[in-house]
């Protein structure tokens, strides 16, 4: 049974994120743990969803029937899991938290003793003892052998005190006005904390989660509130967190989204001006912008560029020796304070390029111009292998002749193809969009 996705297991809780299917993954998740065990803890965390609640006590369930102990620290963003359980040498953390979806879904996300998110290789593991019942039924334990469970609250100063650090220690955020969307989720006691004891003036919104308005019309999705806010208030910066505060959408002084690869592009060249930039590039995914890549190309560093998921990205960073990347979505890993998307670190940083530059947010973090680019879904009858086409190689050499970008990839869960064009010239592209989309639709309609 395929049960991870491109970040650990979600689904909509209470059907297929079901307490029993929690338990059971938590059981095969501890097994294959146990097999590299040092400790014998695992820590839980999770963000403020309702379902939350029935996926944690199924999970502690899991791992304590297999001799496990648990250690439960309740509402922390999904960075906090990763550092905390490095932290306090567990075996492993888990993150309960469907990210930026909406209440009604949920998920689990796995990292081990050292922060990490699981490689796909482990995931598969997992999996396989997943589907073996003798195997689940053998690990599970009795009498003095079951483990215990115990909830810690005060571990959030650790985490703070981590994020504290990540900023450069003679600057301070004193005479600087944030407004700081923390979607009701997971950063909504963490991030008003950071900003304020590092001496800036925060303006909050949405901070009152109730375990069902996590990301509902706020947060990184939904910035209309944060961007009328930040003109309002005339904030020098606006600041949206998603539902377990992993990434982060940027808004300037006047209001405006600033675009995710605008947003890496100026923190890249920010790092290599100061000479902490490792590596000779940054790392971004196929769906970044060209002109991302060409802006580095003139600071004479290269675009590394990994699959979907800020899981691959750092794969990609770990290989080349890279200590920057992202995605264009907001996931922004500064491997140097955090092992996986961190939006609290990366907007400190965002703010220290801002104080060290004493430019404004509109002009710092838009140090290149997007090139037009254009996704299409077209609906299709069949997924056909794409090298299985008959005349797409022709077609996508045409566009390589051209100096358009192109990605194709067909939909996961529907019957669509998905096509990406990007070129400098707008017209060209759509012009070009327009051949390709008869092209497949006569290729996968017949």
């Amino acid at each position: 049974m395929k049960l991870f996705g491109t970040d650990g297991v979600r689904g909509e809780a209470g059907s297929f994120l079901s307490a029993p299917l929690a338990m059971k993954i938590a059981m095969a998740a501890g097994i294959y743990f146990k097999a590299h065990a040092t400790t014998n803890r695992i820590l839980i965390g999770k963000d403020t969803r309702r379902s939350g609640y029935m996926i944690e006590n199924a999970i502690v369930s899991g791992l304590t029937a297999i001799g496990y102990d648990v250690i439960e620290i309740g509402p922390m963003p999904t960075p906090a899991i990763a550092f905390i359980t490095e932290n306090m040498r567990c075996d492993a953390g888990i993150m309960i938290s469907a990210s930026h979806n909406s209440y009604e879904d949920n998920g689990i996300k796995f990292f081990d003793g050292q922060g990490d998110k699981l490689s796909h290789e482990v995931e598969a593991e997992i999996e396989a003892i997943y589907a073996d019942e003798e195997r689940l039924l053998e690990a599970q334990v009795t009498a003095k052998k079951i483990g215990k469970a115990k909830r810690i609250d005060d571990v959030i100063g650790r985490y703070i005190v981590a994020l504290k650090n990540s900023f450069p220690r003679e600057l301070s955020l004193s005479g600087m006005r944030i407004v700081l969307d923390t979607a009701n989720g997971a950063g909504y006691i963490v991030g008003p904390t950071v900003f304020e004891e590092l001496g800036a003036e925060v303006v909050v919104l949405h901070d009152k989660p109730d375990g069902f308005n996590i990301n509902e019309n706020c947060g990184a999705l939904h910035t209309k509130d944060l961007r009328e806010s930040v003109v309002k208030y005339r904030a020098d910066l606006g600041i949206a967190l998603d539902g377990d505060a992993d990434r982060l959408v940027v808004v300037d002084e006047n209001g405006e989204i600033i675009d995710g690869d605008q947003l890496l592009g100026a923190l890249g060249s920010y790092m290599n001006d100061r000479g902490v930039l490792k590596g000779g590039g940054i790392v971004s995914t196929v769906m970044s912008n060209k002109g991302l890549e060409d802006f580095m190309a003139s600071k004479d560093l290269k675009l590394f560029r990994s699959k979907v998921g800020d899981k691959n990205v750092l794969e990609i960073m770990k290989k080349e020796g890279i200590n920057f990347g992202g995605e264009q979505s907001g996931h922004v890993i500064i491997s140097d304070f955090a092992k996986t998307g961190d939006g609290l670190v990366s907007a400190l940083q965002t703010l220290a390029l801002l104080i060290n530059t004493k430019t404004k947010a509109s002009v710092a973090l838009r140090p290149f111009s997007l090139y037009p680019q254009k996704l299409v879904n077209i609906n299709i009858k069949t997924k056909l292998p794409l090298n299985k086409i008959d005349g797409l190689d022709a077609k996508l050499k045409e566009l390589d002749a051209k100096n358009i970008r192109h990605l194709i990839r067909y939909s996961g869960t529907e019957n669509k193809l998905r096509v990406l064009l990007e070129a400098k010239d707008a017209k060209e592209m759509n012009a070009n969009m327009d051949e390709m989309i008869e092209f497949f639709q006569k290729a996968l309609n017949a």
